[in-house]
């Protein structure tokens, strides 16, 4: 071990008469391993829900979406075995959207209603995997049953809201179209509730319903025509190579967009998000940094003496300098490696704890807090934490660097 760092631990073992720098320089460590615990914690519940709600979307939205930019998809058969040929792509099923207002007897709800086939959507939607029963029997759109009624599923926060269970009965408001193209004509049809989804994200969950494409046809006075065609690709993270294949294989008029593209605007606001409150919490490590200069020129002030003694026995400033950066990263190890385990023990508890506990329910979906941690993220945490406090050590130390043992020794 060199002088310079067997001396610089001496010095962080204060006696009776420098108690107060051992006070400030455990606040110190308190501080910085207080903002390192916050960050991970922070970062890694926030990874987690951003994880969360992409499975979600992933699980309630297609991976790309194709539409015609000038109106509807006339003859989307054809279409359909053209984009299924493109290399990664997996299914592929038509949709028709309708805007409309579901009535319950116990309440009403705008909703987004959308036309699906049976038989191929749930291969491009993993959401409906998870539906309560609604096969192609229960979502029929054939109109020789009894009550003369179709099908419909809900999902399950829309079903709360309109107070309606399995088998009941609530009608469709939403404005068809006429043979004109300009008029506009109220339509009111009767379905039967078939069944629930779960997406896992609330813009779905409390305004989406699906029907049989034809039903939606036929409102939407649409014959063989359809809103878009939704794709699955093998790997989501190529939707967008995938996108651009479409578009070259079809052009225009036709559009595909990937599903990162589509919901761009809420991972811009969830990253940004992310990044504000990075900077926030480092402020506490910043805080704390300004605690370990203050320690460190009290500690300069109280051992000019030494430091003179030092230089008078050959002592280089590069020495003096390490002395005291020595005794400032102490701190900061010591804090940062408080806050990691303490930050990493949180979030195991956090993902194992069930928040029915506090909420008396479950959390939206969720039993537990979503936590992801990467490595990367936790090497930026801790890299910032120690790059901030070897700052905060490098003018204290160049300070007692340039003590003068000839004025230390006259006016002391």
């Amino acid at each position: 071990m060199s002088f310079e760092y067997f001396i610089g631990r001496r010095y962080l073992r204060a006696k009776q008469k420098q108690a107060l720098i051992s006070i400030i320089a455990v606040l110190s460590i308190a501080g910085i391993a207080i903002g390192v615990m916050a960050l991970i914690v922070v970062i890694g519940v926030m990874k987690g829900l951003e994880d969360e709600l992409r499975k979600g979307i992933l699980g309630g939205q297609s991976h790309v979406l194709l539409k015609r930019v000038d109106g509807t998809i006339t003859g989307y058969d054809r279409i359909v075995k053209k984009v299924e040929k493109i290399g990664g792509v997996e299914a592929v099923t038509p949709f028709c959207s309708v805007q409309g207002i579901l009535r319950s007897k116990y309440g009403i709800s705008p909703a987004k209603i959308k036309g699906i086939d049976p038989s191929t959507a749930g291969q491009v939607l993993t959401t409906l995997k998870n539906v309560i029963l609604p096969d192609a029997e229960n979502l029929s759109n054939q109109e020789g049953n009894k009550a003369n009624r179709a099908g419909i599923v809900l999902a399950k926060e829309l079903a709360s809201n309109l107070g309606v269970k399995k088998g009941d009965i609530i009608s469709l408001m939403s404005l068809g179209k006429s043979g004109s193209s300009f008029v506009q004509i109220p339509v009111v049809k009767q379905f039967e509730i078939s069944g629930y989804f779960k997406s896992g994200y609330y813009e779905f969950d409390s305004s989406f319903a699906y029907i049989h494409l034809k039903d939606s046809q036929k409102i939407l006075h649409m014959d063989d025509s359809v809103t878009g065609i939704e794709v699955r690709v093998r790997n989501p993270y190529k939707a967008r190579k995938i996108a651009g294949s479409i578009n070259a294989k079809l052009g225009l008029p036709y559009q595909a967009q990937d599903w990162m593209m589509l919901n761009r605007t809420l991972f811009q606001a969830m990253g940004n998000e992310r990044l504000a409150m990075f900077i926030m919490l480092t402020m506490i490590i910043l805080v704390a940094a300004f605690s370990i200069a203050a320690s460190l020129f009290m500690l300069v002030v109280g051992k000019t003496r030494d430091i003179a003694i030092l230089k008078t026995m050959g002592a280089a400033n590069k020495s003096i300098r390490k002395i005291f950066v020595f005794s400032g990263m102490a701190i900061g190890f010591i804090g940062t490696a408080l806050g990691l385990g303490l930050g990493l023990l949180l979030c195991t508890i956090l993902k194992s704890y069930n928040i029915s506990r506090l909420t008396g329910g479950v959390f939206y979906l969720m039993e537990t807090v979503p936590v992801k941690l990467e490595a990367l993220d936790i090497i930026s945490i801790i890299s910032a934490a120690l790059v901030i406090c070897y700052l905060a050590t490098f003018y204290p130390a160049r300070q007692a660097a340039k003590t003068n043992p000839v004025d230390t020794f006259r006016y002391s």
